[in-house]
């Protein structure tokens, strides 16, 4: 007998707005406890002195994460020019320096080389897989080997601020799997001065905004308490990037149960991806064909 989650069966997102020398872990854990929830996931991790959106998905809205991983997210960065580290940010050491500096005009003509499909390197100190083990595990042993190279869509990736010398703000918009320290670490060397990433925020993911998002502190003061329930959002708004389609009750009575339902749609094609409601409530995730949505996902009402 499978043995039941403690705590509350709730639904939906939370966002928070995390601040630096936090695991996106222990937000979600934090987040968990504080809602007293049974089941929490986070759509998309950020290193530990990163701060910015950390989407938390409870309960139902679990199923919705892979949306929000695969949807475009912004960020904005400072690069330390001069300097190579070998986590490719501020809490590595150092192990390559330039005392050479480029032009703004450099530097934007270099940026341009990163938008569109580009192949990118993940860092080494990364949780990236290589045999089984993750990559960062391997490099804090001091052992040699390779990662290979990763398609990674840059939408954006603008120069915003020159503040001095050594240091330029950056913003990028990008898809899934973009690591913004291999960024910096690849700008500096096509400018042939190095660089890390010095501070790193994620300013949003998907539909979800930072500065929408609930503080650390506003997390632990209203741990337990209705006023935290109230900044819950439906777990529908993980499904923002997907097409919607209405079902009919008899559709939706179908679908919950894992069978094709009918459904109206509205400039849907054949075989396309998408979400169908009943009544305003995500019934289930599918592929639309001839009326009617295949469910890949059901989502169960509480």
């Amino acid at each position: 007998m499978a043995r039941r989650r403690k705590g509350r069966d709730i639904s939906g997102w939370l966002v928070v707005d995390k601040p630096a020398g936090v695991t996106s872990s222990a937000v979600v854990n934090k987040a968990r406890w504080a809602l007293n929830a049974n089941k929490a996931g986070h759509a998309g991790t950020l290193d530990p002195e990163a701060t910015g959106v950390l989407a938390i998905a409870l309960g139902e809205a679990t199923k919705t994460v892979p949306f929000i991983t695969d949807a475009l997210k912004a960020y904005r960065f400072t690069v330390r020019l001069g300097q190579a580290t070998n986590t490719d940010d501020a809490e590595g050491e150092v192990i390559a320096t330039s005392d050479m500096r480029p032009t703004d005009d450099d530097i934007k003509e270099a940026l341009s080389g990163f938008l569109g499909d580009i192949m990118q390197v993940p860092p080494k100190f990364s949780a990236v897989k290589i045999d089984g083990q993750r990559a960062y595990k391997l490099a804090r042993a001091d052992e040699e080997f390779e990662i290979a190279a990763r398609p990674l869509w840059v939408e954006e990736l603008i120069l915003n601020d020159r503040p001095d010398a050594n240091h330029v703000e950056l913003e990028m918009v990008c898809g899934k799997g973009g690591y913004v320290r291999a960024i910096a670490r690849d700008l500096g060397e096509k400018l042939g001065c190095y660089g890390h990433v010095q501070r790193l925020r994620r300013i949003w993911s998907g539909p979800f905004d930072a500065e929408d998002g609930i503080t650390w502190d506003q997390l632990e003061s209203m741990a337990r308490t209705p006023e935290l329930d109230a900044y819950l959002r439906p777990l529908e708004q993980g499904l923002a990037d997907l097409p919607e389609v209405k079902a009919t009750a008899e559709g939706a009575t179908r679908m919950r149960n894992g069978n094709p339902g009918m459904v109206i749609a509205h400039n849907v094609e054949f075989g396309e991806e998408c979400w169908a409601s009943f009544e305003g409530e995500a019934v289930a995730v599918g592929v639309y064909k001839a009326g009617e949505l295949h469910p890949s996902r059901v989502f169960v009402k509480a």
